[in-house]
């Protein structure tokens, strides 16, 4: 997850009316990735491991209920709806255990665009900033780290991806953008840092704007802007040395 992002959400959900269960699964995702590196095959493992934590807590106290998923239309499109080509698995797109009998499977927005899912939110009267909150993909920060994931590229991730939020909180240019996020490219460059050398990480920044992110332009975000998070991403992260900014459209690119 990104840094500090399960105190959030449960600071979010633990006054409400529900029984709020949090688990820290960690260690058993790395080990389930370890020496992965293919993107598609981490995004079902990553599936297929959230699944088995979701269903084995469902296990200890199971009883008669629906079961309620988050799917939007996207995520059936991308993950080969109908007669549609898989451009990436979503880990809402799994099967059920035949051991657990839900009266049935609730997905209320699987036929809604994220900016119509969005205005489902505000006419039920959500609160605005979980709203709006940056989208998340479902296999996490697995698929924003190119190659394995290991603890210190996670931890690499997490405090370049929470100084960029941070910085385009600051600065106001957050509402004006669909989704923004850092990505580690596994690419390593010579820098120069003082009077020493640095072999360190790349980070990459990836913005766009979008109304159904089925398609997306890239977002034109001022140099001075960028010019900021890359200054203090390089002077506050350590083991990076290089930010550069991602300028492809979806298509051809996708947004993750």
């Amino acid at each position: 997850m990104r840094k500090d992002e399960g105190n959030e959400v449960e600071a979010a959900f633990k006054n409400r009316d529900l029984d709020f269960i949090r688990v820290n699964a960690q260690e058993r995702f790395l080990k389930a990735l370890a020496g992965v590196t293919d993107p598609e095959q981490k995004r079902k493992i990553i599936g297929t491991e959230f699944y088995r934590v979701f269903w084995d807590k469902i296990r200890e106290s199971y009883g008669d209920g629906f079961f309620a998923q988050g799917t939007i239309y996207p995520d059936r499109i991308e993950s080969g709806k109908g007669d549609a080509a898989v451009i990436k698995t979503h880990h809402n797109q799994v099967k059920q255990p035949d051991d657990i009998k839900f009266l049935g499977t609730i997905e209320p927005l699987k036929d809604l665009f994220k900016d119509e899912v969005r205005r489902v939110g505000e006419m039920l009267g959500i609160p605005h900033e979980l709203v709006w909150r940056q989208p998340f993909p479902g296999p996490g920060l697995g698929v924003r780290i190119i190659g394995e994931v290991t603890p210190e590229k996670v931890r690499i991730l997490q405090d370049a991806d929470a100084v960029l939020r941070d910085e385009m909180d600051k600065c106001g240019y957050a509402d004006k953008m669909s989704q923004f996020f850092a990505v580690l490219p596994g690419v390593k460059t010579v820098g120069v840092m003082g009077d020493s050398r640095t072999y360190d990480e790349l980070i990459a920044i990836r913005a766009v704007t979008t109304v159904d992110f089925m398609t997306a332009d890239w977002a034109h975000i001022p140099y001075e802007i960028l010019g900021r998070v890359s200054n203090r991403i390089i002077n506050e992260v350590s083991h990076v040395n290089r930010v550069v900014y991602d300028i492809t459209s979806k298509p051809p690119g996708t947004v993750e």
